[in-house]
């Protein structure tokens, strides 16, 4: 939708059949008890589903928002908790970031007011009513919920972007915003605990569930930022591989296996013609051909051709790099000067080469 793939995570589905049937069976039977049954079911399953359209243009908010500040959007998510969208470029500044932070929870306060105009309309048919009423509600809820300052939230971002604005230090906002996410998971936590203890099993359990969720999220956005204090000042020369290997293009598929993967432990290689190189290959090229044709397909079948090859420079920063892998969804970058092959760069360069500097720079709590 808007040219942004909409993906179910499996989670989804699980929470579709948990909204539905905690709507049938606890929520509206104590609202309106002299529906038949089947139309607790019905109204439910309708509520969930136009739950989740909700939270959808939720994410569509933020997507757009960054879409409209040239950010690039690789997708939108809806799982267990809600929905993601994954925007994979850094804010450029603080402003951006608090816009595209707060348009989720605008859409969200905006979906409760149209909710709530629309009730009116409703009367005399109680079902329409009541998914009105509840998805006003929830809107309302969600929206609330989503600006509690500690990331992961929406407001943990907007807090960071105002930490950001002023300090005009973006790492320490980023480290701010993350601890105030751990310790507003920490506070769901003792909430659901509370709950659990007052004999209130599901809402103690799901709370406590939240909680986690948050703070889990908050430790991998302060592990993410220092990764990043970590590379800081690095170049990718420092940490590519200049040990790699080259096939020629017209090599078969089950010799590359044989020979280089299985016998040489290779997850990439450069593929060449003539000397010059003409493409990537990489362990998930081969996985999407069939392994009956790996005998009759050749390297140059199922490489990455050099146009469509994202490269990068020995003198780049390496967490610009990693960045770019994230980006486009690679594993692998050849590494260019001057349009000479001088490395490649791969994710487990990275990570070996943040081991070493972790070994040699002890990380501060």
């Amino acid at each position: 939708m808007f040219g942004i793939p909409v993906g179910l995570d499996y989670s989804w589905f699980l929470v579709f059949i948990l909204f539905t049937w905690m709507l049938a069976v606890g929520y509206f039977p104590l609202k309106y008890s002299d529906w038949p049954p089947y139309l607790y079911w019905v109204t439910g399953a309708a509520t969930t589903i136009m739950l989740f359209v909700s939270v959808l243009l939720h994410e569509f908010g933020h997507s757009l928002m960054a879409r409209h500040y040239r950010l690039k959007v690789r997708s939108i998510t809806l799982f267990i908790f809600g929905g993601v969208s994954e925007i994979t470029t850094e804010p450029p500044n603080a402003k951006v970031e608090f816009w595209v932070a707060l348009a989720g929870p605008l859409v969200s306060f905006a979906l409760a007011g149209l909710f709530f105009v629309l009730e009116p309309l409703a009367a005399g048919k109680e079902p329409v009513l009541a998914v009105f009423q509840y998805l006003a509600l929830i809107n309302f809820v969600l929206a609330v919920f989503n600006l509690v300052p500690g990331f992961p939230l929406d407001g943990g971002r907007v807090f960071r972007a105002l930490v950001w604005a002023r300090t005009k230090d973006f790492r320490r906002a980023t480290a701010t915003a993350g601890n105030a996410g751990r310790f507003f998971g920490y506070f769901f936590i003792m909430i659901g605990v509370w709950f659990l203890l007052l004999g209130d099993l599901f809402d103690g359990l799901w709370i406590a569930f939240i909680g986690w969720f948050l703070e889990s999220a908050a430790v991998g956005q302060i592990q993410q930022q220092r990764i990043q204090t970590l590379l800081s000042g690095h170049r990718v020369s420092e940490a590519m591989s200049r040990h790699y290997a080259a096939i020629d293009a017209a090599t078969p598929l089950e010799e590359v296996v044989h020979t280089h993967i299985l016998g040489g432990g290779q997850r990439a290689l450069i593929v060449e013609r003539g000397g010059q190189i003409v493409g990537l290959l990489t362990l998930d090229r081969i996985k999407h051909v069939p392994r009956e044709a790996w005998p009759e397909t050749a390297a140059a079948e199922a490489m990455i051709p050099l146009d469509d090859l994202r490269t990068t420079r020995p003198d780049a920063e390496l967490w610009s790099a990693l960045q770019e892998m994230d980006r486009d969804g690679v594993n692998q970058l050849p590494v260019l000067e001057d349009g000479r092959l001088v490395g490649l760069l791969s994710r487990d360069d990275v990570i070996n080469y943040l081991r070493t500097l972790t070994e040699l720079t002890p990380l501060r709590p």
